[in-house]
C-alpha cells in the first residue's frame, strides 16, 4: 500500500557548503510525491549558500529556508532548529554534502505506514570521492526487510549509530523528547540513536539503499568523522559512547547498553588502535591514559563474553599496561580481519598468554575458539623475479591450532580499491617450511592489473584447511630491503608498468599500479620533486 498523500519532511542542514548544498536539497525534492516540505536550515554560513537555498525556494514551494544568525559550531543545533518547524508526520535527516537516491523516502515511508512503526531504516553506503567506490554501512541489518516490536529483539541495531538513514514518525519524536545534543557536540548521531532506541519504537527495516553518505578524504575541511588528527576528537568520541550508554541504561534498556559497550570495543577501540602507530609519542600516552580511565568504568561481565575477540583483548592490554605497549602488534590485532602477530607466549603454567611482560592477560580461549575465527597471522612480501614479481605468503602457527586445522592452500585475491568487480585470483598450495611455518607463493602479472585499471590494489586471502573449513585474513606487509620498493617493469600491453607495494595504515600489503610512459614520468616526477624538497 502507497501512501495516499505527502506525508514527510526532510531536513537539509549545512554550513559553508555551497559547492553541494543544492544538490543535496534537489535530491530531496526530486524524492517525488512522498515528500510535503524540504526544510533547509543554513548554520549562518558566510559563502552565500544561504542566497544559493534562498534562489532554489522561489520556483520551489515545497522548500523552506531557515538561516541561523549564529554559527552553533555542531550539527545538532541546526538539526533540532528544522525540527521544530517541521509539519509533516514523518521526517528524515539530510546532510548538505550527501544526496538521498531517488525512491528513498518512499521505500521508508512505505515500510512505516504499513507497519505501523515509529522508525524506518534503510542501507547507507558510504561513497568515496572522487573515485565513487561504495561499502554499504551495518548492510547485515538490511539484507532482508523487518519489523520489530521494538529495538531490544535485535540489539544489532545499536552498531547502526547513523540518524541519516531513517526516517521518523514526527510526534513520536516530539513525545520523548527526542532532540540532538546542542552546541559543538560531536558524534551527536550516537547520542540521538540511543534516544530514540531507549523509546522503544517500533521498527520496520528495508533492503533498500535510502542514504548515500558522501566521504572527502581530501576535502579542505575535514569531517569530524575523518579529523582524526588530535586526541580531542578522540574524547569526543568516548564522551558520545559514555552518554548514549547511559541513556539506554536508564531507560531500563540493558541489553542495548551492554550491546553498545560490546560496539565501541569492536568498532571504535579498534579503529583508532589501528592509528596509533602513525601519531606522536604526546598522542600516544594522552590517548593510553583517557582510554584506560573510560575502559575502567566497565564492568566484569563486559569482557567476560568472548575475551580474545579483538576489541576485548586489545582493551584488556590497555588496561593492563600504565603505558603505551606492543603499538605494532595492536594495530595488527584491530586490522579487519584481525592478525594476532608472533610472539605467541605461554606463561609460568604453559598457557597462552599476550606477552612476558603481561602474562596475566590469557589467550587460553583460542585453545577452543573454531579455527574460522582464528587471528592468523599471514606476512607476505613482493619480490623481484625474472618472470615478474613473486607473491610469497608465509601462514604461522598459532599454539598448534593451524597444524591441528590442517593448512591446505591460499587463495590470493588483488582487488582494486575503486573498481567494483576488478579482481584477479589465484589458488596456491600452501606447504610446510623448516621453521614450522606454511608457505605458498605465486606470480603476479602487474601488466593484467594494469588492464583492469591502474590505482590501488588490495591483497586479501583466503586459508583453506583440510576438513574444507576456510578462514578469511589479511596479509602483512614485510618491510626489509628491496621489499617495498617501487619497480617499472616491461609490458608487451602498457610499454612499462610501475608497481610501488606498500603497507596500508593497518599494515596489510597493498600496491599502486600506473601503466605506459603517461601514467609512469607524473609518478617518478613526484617523487623526484619529493627527495628534492
Amino acid at each position: 500500500m502507497q501512501p495516499s498523500q505527502p506525508q514527510a519532511a526532510v531536513v537539509v542542514i549545512g554550513h559553508d557548503d555551497a559547492a553541494h548544498v543544492t544538490d543535496a536539497v534537489r535530491s530531496a525534492l526530486g524524492q517525488g510525491d512522498a515528500v510535503r516540505e524540504v526544510v533547509a536550515v543554513d548554520d549562518c554560513s558566510t559563502d552565500g549558500s544561504a542566497d544559493l537555498l534562498d534562489r532554489l525556494a522561489e520556483d520551489e514551494p515545497r522548500l523552506r529556508v531557515l538561516r541561523r544568525p549564529v554559527n552553533s559550531g555542531g550539527c545538532g543545533t541546526p538539526r533540532n532548529t528544522g525540527l521544530a518547524a517541521v509539519t509533516s508526520p514523518y521526517v528524515m535527516f539530510l546532510d548538505s554534502d550527501d544526496v538521498l537516491p531517488p525512491g528513498a523516502v518512499d521505500a521508508l515511508l512505505t515500510a512505516a505506514t504499513e507497519a505501523d512503526a515509529q522508525v524506518a531504516g534503510g542501507l547507507c553506503v558510504r561513497r568515496e570521492l572522487p573515485s565513487g567506490r561504495e561499502a554499504p554501512w551495518e548492510p547485515a541489518l538490511y539484507a532482508a526487510p523487518a519489523v520489530l516490536a521494538r529495538p531490544a529483539l535485535r540489539p544489532r541495531l545499536v552498531h547502526d549509530t547513523l540518524c541519516v538513514n531513517k526516517l521518523y514518525a514526527t510526534a513520536f519524536l516530539r513525545a520523548h523528547g527526542i532532540r540532538f545534543p546542542d552546541g559543538r557536540f560531536p558524534y551527536e548521531d550516537l547520542v540521538f540513536t540511543a534516544r530514540v532506541w531507549a523509546a522503544a519504537p517500533r521498527v520496520a527495516l528495508v533492503p533498500d539503499r535510502v542514504y548515500v553518505w558522501h566521504v572527502r578524504r581530501s576535502a579542505r575541511r575535514l569531517s569530524i568523522s575523518l579529523d582524526r588528527a588530535g586526541v580531542d576528537n578522540w574524547r569526543a568520541r568516548t564522551h558520545a559512547c559514555r552518554t548514549a550508554h547511559g541513556i539506554l541504561l536508564a531507560a531500563g534498556q540493558k541489553r542495548l547498553a551492554r550491546r553498545a559497550r560490546a560496539k565501541f570495543l569492536d568498532h571504535d577501540l579498534r579503529m583508532y588502535a589501528r592509528e596509533l602507530p602513525l601519531h606522536d609519542e604526546e598522542y600516544r600516552r594522552e590517548w593510553w591514559a583517557h582510554t584506560r580511565a573510560f575502559l575502567a568504568e566497565y564492568d566484569a561481565a563486559d569482557w567476560t563474553r568472548d575475551p580474545v575477540a579483538p576489541g576485548r583483548l586489545i582493551g584488556r592490554v590497555v588496561l593492563a599496561s600504565a603505558e603505551p605497549c606492543d603499538l605494532p602488534r595492536l594495530r595488527e590485532l584491530a586490522a579487519r580481519p584481525a592478525r594476532l602477530c608472533p610472539p605467541h607466549p605461554r606463561a609460568a603454567d604453559g598457557a597462552p598468554c599476550w606477552s612476558a611482560a603481561l602474562p596475566g592477560i590469557t589467550l587460553e580461549p583460542l585453545l577452543t575458539r573454531p579455527v574460522h575465527l582464528l587471528p592468523l597471522a599471514v606476512d607476505a612480501e613482493l619480490r623481484p623475479h625474472a618472470h615478474g614479481p613473486r607473491l610469497r605468503v608465509r601462514l604461522h602457527e598459532l599454539y598448534g591450532r593451524v597444524a591441528r586445522a590442517g593448512p591446505w592452500s591460499v587463495e590470493t585475491e588483488w582487488r582494486h580499491r575503486d573498481r567494483a568487480g576488478a579482481r584477479v585470483r589465484r589458488t596456491v598450495p600452501l606447504r610446510p617450511a623448516a621453521d614450522g611455518t606454511w608457505v605458498a607463493e605465486t606470480t603476479v602479472r602487474p601488466d593484467r592489473l594494469a588492464t583492469l585499471g591502474t590505482g590501488a590494489w588490495d591483497l586479501r586471502l583466503r586459508v583453506r584447511f583440510r576438513d574444507g573449513s576456510s578462514r578469511r585474513v589479511a596479509a602483512h606487509a614485510l618491510a626489509g630491503p628491496g621489499l617495498l620498493r617501487r619497480r617499472v617493469l616491461p609490458s608487451p600491453w602498457h610499454g612499462v608498468v610501475l608497481v610501488r607495494p606498500y603497507a596500508t595504515h593497518s599494515g596489510a600489503l597493498a600496491l599502486r599500479v600506473a601503466a605506459g610512459f603517461r601514467g609512469v614520468v607524473p609518478v617518478l616526477r613526484g617523487r623526484l620533486r619529493r627527495l628534492l624538497h
